[in-house]
């Protein structure tokens, strides 16, 4: 199959924290990484839990992609409805954004206006690429859970089909299933909104617009009306989300299936107990890491990412299409730091491996893909750190028996 060979998903929050405005010490803990021995991916029931899998997506071109399955409805109706497949799930964004061409005109969801009563439409940028389109209100239920008039994007609408200079800059528009490699994004980020205060104060460039027929400019919006993480408005189980994957073969897997539970110690099947602690920058989106005897302070752990991304001038790159990922002769053992509250480090173990050789078999699923990374302070622990774990994503301003939020625990 075409591989999908997108390094990191970095998104219009870590833009703007580049801007200024919006891929320690003793004790800590040990946490093995990418192998068969690890926990993870249980199997908890109830209202406030949904499959999640990992599998070659609608495309037939991704690896490493997590997906769910989203329902949106026109606000106030359980029957004008579509149900979206192979959602992708990102915890490196807040909001969902689904492909316009997936919803069919007879889904009526009433466009969210501008403050200015124009249109108001958004471009939401990353490190490879830009989604572009109108933000409308939709109810969107993801298994048991409901989540009334979320402010969602509506990917390619060819409503306004002129991209605005500033917004294509950072590469091409994925919006369609093939250049995707989804059918829409469900951003589950520790934080509310996808832009937030930095956006309600002033216009940014490559964010939300005012849109007439004839020309878009930047606005300023206020927090209401900004695409929302939609976990934040669910009537319960609200304050963050588990994702728990099971483990997979060094070698990689077919494909694997796990669950989202939402809800952090509001359920029997969502309780905390002595995880580690990651407090996560607000509104940065970032956490500290130390690879190599380096601190790295624009780290993040985002299940958008297929693989881990970090500089190691020692690893072998790989060539041509893969270049960027590492390549090395044979299995290469490291570790990482991530720091805890109070200073400690939990080290993650992990193996990095011959992304060409895994990416010539059949398998979709791997825990041992790695690469480069474009910020040298930065380690994106991408997907594979998900593999063999629970890692609980604790939302800004809520609470939990780990603490208050943003943070990340397992």
């Amino acid at each position: 199959m075409a591989r999908m060979t997108r390094c990191t998903r970095v998104a219009l929050l870590a833009a703007l924290a580049a801007l200024g405005v919006a891929c320690g010490g003793g004790g800590g803990s040990t946490l093995a990484g990418n192998s068969a021995s690890s926990s993870g991916g249980g199997s908890p029931s109830g209202s406030n839990v949904v499959t999640a899998i990992i599998d070659a997506g609608p495309a037939n071109n991704s690896d490493d992609m997590l997906f769910t399955t989203v329902t949106v409805c026109a606000p106030g109706s359980t029957t004008n409805c579509q149900t979206v497949d192979h959602v992708q799930v990102d915890t490196g964004s807040s909001g969902l954004r689904i492909l316009a061409s997936l919803i069919p005109a007879s889904v009526t969801l009433p466009a969210q206006p501008a403050p200015d009563g124009n249109a108001l439409v958004e471009c939401f940028q990353y490190i490879d690429g830009f989604n572009w389109g109108p933000i409308v209100k939709a109810d969107v239920s993801i298994g048991g859970e409901t989540a009334s008039s979320v402010p969602i994007q509506l990917i390619g609408s060819t409503t306004f089909p002129t991209v605005p200079p500033d917004c294509s800059s950072t590469g091409p528009a994925e919006d369609t299933v093939t250049t995707l490699a989804a059918n829409g994004i469900l951003g589950v980020s520790t934080l509310i909104q996808d832009c937030g205060p930095a956006c309600a104060s002033a216009g940014i460039t490559g964010a939300y617009y005012s849109c007439t027929t004839s020309e878009c400019r930047d606005i300023a919006v206020p927090l209401a009306s900004q695409v929302v993480n939609p976990i934040t408005l669910f009537a319960t189980d609200n304050n963050g989300l588990i994702i728990e994957l099971p483990p997979v073969p060094a070698q990689g897997a077919g494909t694997a299936t796990g669950n989202l539970v939402f809800g952090i110690d509001t359920q029997a099947n969502n309780q905390t107990s002595n995880q580690a602690v990651i407090p996560v920058g607000n509104p940065s989106g970032y956490i500290t890491a130390m690879f190599n005897g380096q601190t790295l302070p624009d780290s993040f752990i985002d299940s958008g990412s297929n693989g881990l991304f970090f500089t190691d001038t020692s690893i072998v790159q790989c060539t041509g299409s893969l270049s960027g990922y590492y390549c090395p002769a044979s299995p290469i053992s490291l570790s990482a730091g991530l720091e805890e509250a109070g200073g400690a480090l939990a080290t993650y173990s992990f193996t990095v491996d011959n992304a060409q050789t895994l990416f010539d078999t059949s398998f979709t699923v791997f825990a041992t893909i790695g690469g480069t990374n474009s910020d040298p302070a930065s380690f994106d622990f991408g997907l594979p750190f998900y593999l063999g774990r629970d890692v609980y994503h604790v939302i800004q301003g809520d609470t939990t028996s780990l603490g208050t939020g943003p943070f990340i625990a397992f």
